[in-house]
C-alpha cells in the first residue's frame, strides 16, 4: 500500500471516530463467517458502525484527534474492531445480547470503550457500559418523575369521584 493510501485511510478513521461520540474497542477474532455476519447485521439495525481496523492505522488515527485516547492504545492489540455508536450503551447491549444468543460466550471481548469522558479497561466493565442510561432514558426518567405527581393527583380526584358515586347510589 502506497504512503498516500495509507495516509488517507488513516485521515479516514480519524474522521469516522470523530463523528460518533462513543468509542468500543472489541476483539472479534475467533467469530466465524455466520457469526461475524449476524453480528454486523444487528450493528446496522442499531445503528452502529463496525470496522475491523489495522492497529497501527488506529494508533496514528487517533493520535491526530483533539481527544487524548492514549488510555485505550495499550488495547490496541491483536485483532482489533471498533464500534461506533452516539449511543452511549448501545454497544454495551449489543456484545452482551450477541453473547446470550451464541454459544462462544466469550465474543465479542470489550477491550477498552471511551464512554460519557470516561475510559474503561477491559471486559469486566461491560456490565457497568450495559447500566449507563442514555439521554432518551435519561429524558424519559425526567418526564415519568415530573408526571408522577400528577398522576397521583388526577388518581386520588378519580377516586373520590367513584366514591362520591357509590354514595350516591347507595342513597338512591
Amino acid at each position: 500500500m502506497k504512503k498516500e493510501d495509507k495516509g488517507r485511510l488513516i485521515e479516514q478513521i480519524g474522521e469516522q471516530i470523530k463523528e460518533y461520540p462513543y468509542l468500543y474497542v472489541v476483539d472479534l477474532e475467533g467469530l466465524d463467517a455466520k457469526d461475524t455476519a449476524a453480528l454486523r447485521r444487528m450493528c446496522f439495525k442499531r445503528e452502529i458502525k463496525l470496522l475491523v481496523v489495522k492497529n497501527s492505522f488506529l494508533k496514528k488515527a487517533v493520535e491526530g484527534l483533539e481527544t487524548d485516547y492514549s488510555a485505550i492504545v495499550p488495547t490496541f492489540k491483536g485483532q482489533t474492531s471498533l464500534m461506533l455508536s452516539k449511543m452511549n450503551n448501545a454497544p454495551a447491549k449489543l456484545i452482551k445480547e450477541f453473547r446470550n444468543q451464541k454459544e462462544k460466550k466469550e465474543k465479542p471481548l470489550l477491550k477498552s470503550a471511551y464512554v460519557e469522558e470516561e475510559f474503561y479497561i477491559g471486559d469486566e466493565h461491560l456490565n457497568e457500559l450495559v447500566a449507563i442510561k442514555s439521554k432518551n432514558e435519561l429524558v424519559a426518567d425526567v418526564i415519568s418523575a415530573l408526571l408522577s405527581p400528577i398522576r397521583n393527583i388526577v388518581s386520588g380526584l378519580t377516586n373520590e369521584e367513584r366514591k362520591d358515586k357509590q354514595q350516591e347510589s347507595v342513597a338512591e
